[in-house]
Parts: structure tokens; C-alpha cells; sequence
């Protein structure tokens, strides 16, 4: 039987949280499972339904999650542009089932994601058991339940994440970059100070610039 891996990210465009990136191993015959238990991309799905799916797919494929949390993340950042960040992290999550799947004697013959910016960022970030395997970029990976699972996972993820900041802070953590994410940034600094905005955001954001400390 022959595998293939299927990798994608969560946290992306948020300005809260991390970065988490996850990669699922499948196959022919474990995507049909996981199409019979309602794998489609996160973004379709309520918060609810993707724990529930996070855990069934867990069961069924061997998987890996990355997670590059905003202290990492504003560090890397210096360096790097998100495109390549984002390779760097789906590269680790490539070369670390690639390693599982030696372990288990399994066959992977490619690698689907989603297409970002130009192809050679993952392709240049891939190491040596990577780049012995066909790599395919596409548009809208999400359609393959490979790609599907792993959006579920890493979104699974993110909003743990949140939800635990949420906890530490006194205050809903929310998503995106709205008006409401920026009232919140101004809550958190006035409490503890703008350097704080390093340990829960992505300072790179314009949102940053937003940011005065008065609620």
C-alpha cells in the first residue's frame, strides 16, 4: 500500500496565538475513513466539531503538529519573511513523519500542501528524506482529506492555544485582526505592558502600529 502526506497551518492570518502547523500520513484507503467521519477543511467546520474530528483523526493517521508560539514566532520573524517561515515549519513536520513512516515501514511517495508564495520556499526547506519524495503544491489543498485532517488538527491546536491564553490573561483572546482584537491588545498592555505583545502576538502585523495601550 502506498502513502502520501498531507501538511497545513492554522494561525496564520491571526494576530493572537501561534503558528501551528500540522501533517497527517494517509492513504487511499484511510481517506475513505476519514471522509466517512466528516473530514473537510476546518474552515468549514464549528470549533466544536473540529475537537471532536481532531481526536477520531488521531486515531486513524500517524500525524505530527509543529507549533511556533509568538515569542518564536516575533524571533524568527526578524529573519525570516512568512513564506518562509512557513516552509521552515512545514518542513519539520514533513521530515518528522517521514521518520515515523521509516519506523513503521511505511512507503510515503508524495507531499500535498497549499500553494504559498513561490514553490521553492518548501522545496529549499525540505531536508534529506524530503526531498526524495514528489512534492505537490495546489491551490486549495483543503479538497484532499489528507490536507483536510491536518487543517483540523492544526486548527484543533490554535484554539487551545487561545483558549489557554484566554485563561492566563482574564481576558477572551479573539481571532483575526479586528477592531475587537485591538481593544484587547490595548487591554493586555495597559495590564502588563507592550513588551507582553511579544508572548501573545505576531508583532509584524500592522495591527501592532494600532496598538496605543488606552482601552
Amino acid at each position: 500500500m502506498s502513502f502520501y502526506i498531507g501538511v497545513d497551518e492554522s494561525g496564520k492570518g491571526d494576530f493572537f496565538g501561534p503558528l501551528v502547523i500540522a501533517g497527517v500520513i494517509s492513504s487511499e484507503v484511510l481517506n475513505e475513513e476519514l471522509i466517512k467521519i466528516g473530514v473537510k477543511d476546518s474552515k468549514k467546520l464549528s470549533d466544536k466539531k473540529i475537537f471532536q474530528l481532531a481526536e477520531k483523526i488521531k486515531e486513524i493517521c500517524i500525524y505530527d503538529i509543529v507549533i511556533i508560539k509568538p515569542k518564536r514566532y516575533n524571533e524568527l520573524t526578524e529573519n525570516l519573511n512568512l513564506n518562509k517561515l512557513l516552509a521552515w515549519g512545514h518542513a519539520r513536520a514533513i521530515e518528522n513523519l517521514l521518520e515515523k513512516a521509516e519506523e513503521e515501514n511505511l512507503k510515503v511517495e508524495k507531499i500535498i500542501s497549499d500553494q504559498f508564495g513561490d514553490e521553492l520556499y518548501l522545496l529549499n526547506a525540505l531536508m534529506k528524506r524530503g526531498r526524495k519524495i514528489q512534492l505537490v503544491q495546489m491551490y486549495k489543498a483543503e479538497v484532499d482529506p489528507a490536507v483536510a485532517s491536518a487543517s483540523i488538527l492544526a486548527r484543533a491546536i490554535f484554539l487551545t492555544q487561545l483558549r489557554k491564553m484566554s485563561e492566563k490573561y482574564g481576558v477572551e483572546i479573539p481571532r483575526g485582526v479586528s477592531a475587537r482584537v485591538i481593544n484587547v491588545a490595548n487591554e493586555i498592555v495597559k495590564k502588563f505592558g507592550k513588551d507582553e505583545l511579544l508572548n501573545v502576538a505576531k508583532v509584524h502585523f500592522k495591527t501592532t502600529n494600532l496598538i496605543t495601550g488606552n482601552c
